[in-house]
């Protein structure tokens, strides 16, 4: 009798190791393509208008993701609560973070955009504990520091001559600073409401009603920005870069993430967001013919080992 019940449990706790692998895999693709078309947002803020970018990649977005919005019949209605929270993860997560993000870096420089970014996964275990009250492991806790040392380490690293002076010319820092600070709280607070809405609501329909709210929002701006601005001027592949950047920001990273939170807790998940800065860099030495020296390969292998140490399999009673 102990032996078959002995065997039942190990195909139970394959299944679950699987069901995490896969989490874990979402959430890093989501924050490896952040950082992809973080790092591409630059060519392309140089030829569009910042606000009249995001409200063509919340367009976009929408045209796609028709067919995602209508309620599954599997599903129950939303609730009151679940219409506040996808309201404040779009605001949050889409709005306030795209907005802090893009104008606190033109404002400030990428080496102190990477310091500050790095506090995410900080700032998402602890948002984890107060709100969701879970419970923060001492590898997850090791594996957050690993990666908040790795991206510091990394932004600290030398950087271009271009990238310095551009921080140094702006006059308002101090401002930038301000801003990518709101980035992380933004982003931060996005995960982990992200994981409460994961209880009740599919990923998809998550995605699809984050990116309207955005659209909504955003739509005011991206018409007073549009007003006069020359389409004709825009170089045809900025366009093809577009459609990647809005598929990418408000249909395939949000998906994913989502997809992930609910086989992870959000704790856990924020250790991801370390790829975000990773990736960035990495496209830009292979893309965009940036440098990367001894101190950022470290900084990169810091980042990536806590990534590891969170995706570990753990032992179960």
């Amino acid at each position: 009798m102990c032996g078959i019940m002995a065997r039942s449990t190990v195909p139970a706790k394959q299944n679950h190791n699987m069901k995490r692998i896969t989490a874990q895999a979402c959430l890093a693709l989501s924050m490896a393509l952040v950082g992809v078309y973080v790092a591409l947002s630059k060519p392309m803020a140089a030829a569009l208008p910042v606000l009249l970018l995001l409200w063509l990649r919340f367009g976009l977005g929408a045209l796609a993701m028709l067919h995602w919005l209508p309620r599954p019949t599997s599903e129950p209605p939303l609730q009151a609560q679940s219409r506040r929270l996808i309201f404040l993860a779009s605001f949050l997560g889409n709005f306030l973070f795209s907005l802090c993000m893009l104008f606190g870096v033109s404002l400030s420089s990428a080496v102190a955009a990477g310091v500050i970014m790095a506090a995410i996964p900080a700032v998402v275990a602890l948002l984890s504990r107060v709100f969701l009250k879970e419970q923060l492991s001492a590898r997850v806790g090791a594996a957050v520091a690993l990666g908040v040392a790795g991206v510091a380490l990394l932004a600290w690293a030398p950087h271009s001559p271009e990238a310095i002076q551009t921080g140094r010319q702006t006059g308002h820092e101090w401002l930038g600073h301000l801003l990518l600070v709101g980035a992380v709280l933004s982003e931060a607070s996005y995960a982990v409401i992200g994981k409460r809405l994961t209880a009740s609501v599919s990923p998809r329909r998550i995605t699809a009603l984050i990116n309207l709210w955005g659209l909504a929002l955003m739509t005011p701006l991206g018409l007073w920005a549009a007003w006069g601005f020359d389409f004709g001027a825009v170089p045809l592949p900025t366009w093809g870069l577009l459609v990647f950047y809005a598929m990418a920001a408000s249909v395939w990273t949000v998906w994913l993430w989502m997809t992930g939170l609910q086989g992870v807790p959000a704790s856990e998940a924020g250790v991801f967001t370390v790829m975000l800065p990773v990736s960035a860099a990495l496209v830009g030495v292979l893309f965009l013919g940036e440098r990367m020296d001894g101190l950022q390969l470290a900084a990169l292998g810091l980042a990536l080992a806590g990534v590891l140490l969170a995706t570990l399999p753990q032992r179960r009673a």
